[in-house]
């Protein structure tokens, strides 16, 4: 557990470092990501049973974030020459240029989740460090390790200069420390949505900029000319991919009443097959939920869910942290399955008759994350698509969908409408300042 005297020492030693980093040329700090990079694609050899016993993720996951990982180090290192150059600004004062160019904002604080630690430590420290910024980076507490001071080893055998990555294991308060110290300019926060509220209700009350990701309820929406097994097919992994505990694992299976029955039988089918328990035995599909709290909350949900009139088709039962993937039938706006983020292996599917009532069925939620619509004519699945209320949309695609290039977030309360991503980590983690040059030197009658 990190102290807040700590924080505030790690804060101000970022601080100091962070200048002479931002005063390297952008190949400098490019060059060190590609280290980075370069070391990573030979990984020691027990990250991935580290992935395994830090995370509960299955071998398959575990790799596909490790891979994930290698591509933000790379994009990030792109970032670092691209944001480089000012732009010239026309001025309407004769004698007068200026030009507008993207500068550090100082120090960052970053915030990360225990479902992807490492994918999601990396998608803001290594853009921030890229442009400029020193960081200090607070994993959650289940994932210290793989979340943090794997990342921070990781960097500095890749050449960073000591002082602008520190991590700081711990919990709220540790979170609180770091959002308050002076230094501090900026906060990224990936995470749940209530814990995001009090990250932005203090970075607002101290005039900080902050970046929040959060939950996601995503509708999946199924329309009638699918084809039908292989919409299942996607509906069950974005449900049951790590065990569903993704921010954009698909939540809601909206389902057109002429293949909703076709549709929840084969969901079934796929969700029996799947094999649940050790997650690291090859064989392996559903490992452990994260911890006996969350077990709790994903039984109550479906627990309450088909007490409130819903029908479970299959799974529902759990030894010890293994939840088995279930399917609830029926599931109504008002039912938990319905209006709640699950964030276990849960898939609820609803009926709809129209374009309409899928339409608001899908924005029937305070969340706004993904969304996606599987569909026969990819005319009629745009259009449906166009209509839904999140920040990512995918078209006979499902929900868990996610490139290190391309815009990643949500609205609503799956966040403040800041976007991680490619060109969208120049806008979060740089500022704009302008400067201008009067040619003479102008003079004024006061």
């Amino acid at each position: 557990m990190t102290t807040s005297a700590e924080v505030r020492a790690a804060a101000a030693e970022a601080a100091a470092a962070q200048p002479g980093w931002a005063a390297r040329t952008p190949a400098e700090r490019a060059a060190v990501l590609r280290r980075a990079l370069g070391l990573l694609a030979e990984p020691p050899s027990d990250l991935l049973d580290l992935f395994v016993r830090e995370t509960g993720a299955i071998r398959a996951k575990a790799e596909m974030e490790l891979g994930a990982a290698m591509g933000e180090l790379a994009t990030a290192a792109g970032l670092a020459e691209q944001a480089a150059a000012p732009v010239a600004l026309d001025s309407a004062v004769e004698g007068r240029t200026a030009r507008a160019e993207r500068v550090p904002l100082g120090v960052v604080g970053v915030i990360t989740p225990w479902n992807m630690p490492l994918m999601l430590a990396l998608r803001s420290v290594a853009p921030a460090l890229a442009l400029g910024n020193a960081v200090l980076l607070k994993p959650d507490p289940h994932t210290p390790v793989v979340g943090g001071r794997f990342v921070a080893w990781l960097l500095r055998r890749a050449g960073l200069p000591a002082g602008l990555l520190h991590v700081l294991p711990g919990g709220a308060a540790t979170g609180t420390a770091l959002v308050e110290a002076p230094e501090v300019e900026m906060v990224s926060f990936t995470g749940s949505t209530a814990a995001g509220r009090a990250v932005a209700r203090r970075a607002g009350e101290l005039l900080k900029k902050v970046s929040l990701e959060l939950g996601g309820n995503n509708a999946f929406v199924v329309l009638a000319d699918a084809d039908v097994d292989a919409a299942a097919s996607a509906g069950a992994f974005g449900s049951f991919v790590h065990s569903g505990q993704l921010c954009i694992a698909v939540g809601r299976h909206l389902v057109h009443r002429s293949v909703a029955e076709r549709y929840t039988a084969v969901l079934a089918e796929k969700a029996g097959a799947l094999t649940v328990g050790d997650p690291a035995d090859a064989a392996t599909r559903i490992g452990p939920l994260i911890d006996e709290r969350q077990l709790a909350k994903v039984r109550a949900i479906v627990a309450d869910t088909v007490a409130a009139g819903a029908r479970l088709v299959c799974g529902g039962t759990a030894e010890g942290l293994l939840h088995r993937p279930t399917v609830l039938d029926g599931v109504r706006p008002g039912m938990r399955a319905f209006d709640e983020e699950v964030f276990g292996p849960v898939a609820p599917v609803t009926v709809f008759t129209d374009d309409d009532e899928a339409v608001a069925l899908a924005n029937a939620t305070d969340h706004g994350l993904a969304a996606a619509v599987y569909g026969g004519a990819p005319e009629a699945a745009r259009a449906v698509a166009g209509r839904l209320r999140a920040g990512m949309v995918h078209v006979n695609d499902q929900t868990v969908v996610s490139e290190p290039q391309l815009p990643f977030g949500g609205v609503g309360c799956s966040g403040n409408g800041g976007r991680f991503g490619g060109t969208a980590a120049v806008e979060a983690f740089t500022q704009w300042r302008l400067t201008t040059e009067s040619t003479p030197p102008r003079r004024y009658p006061f």
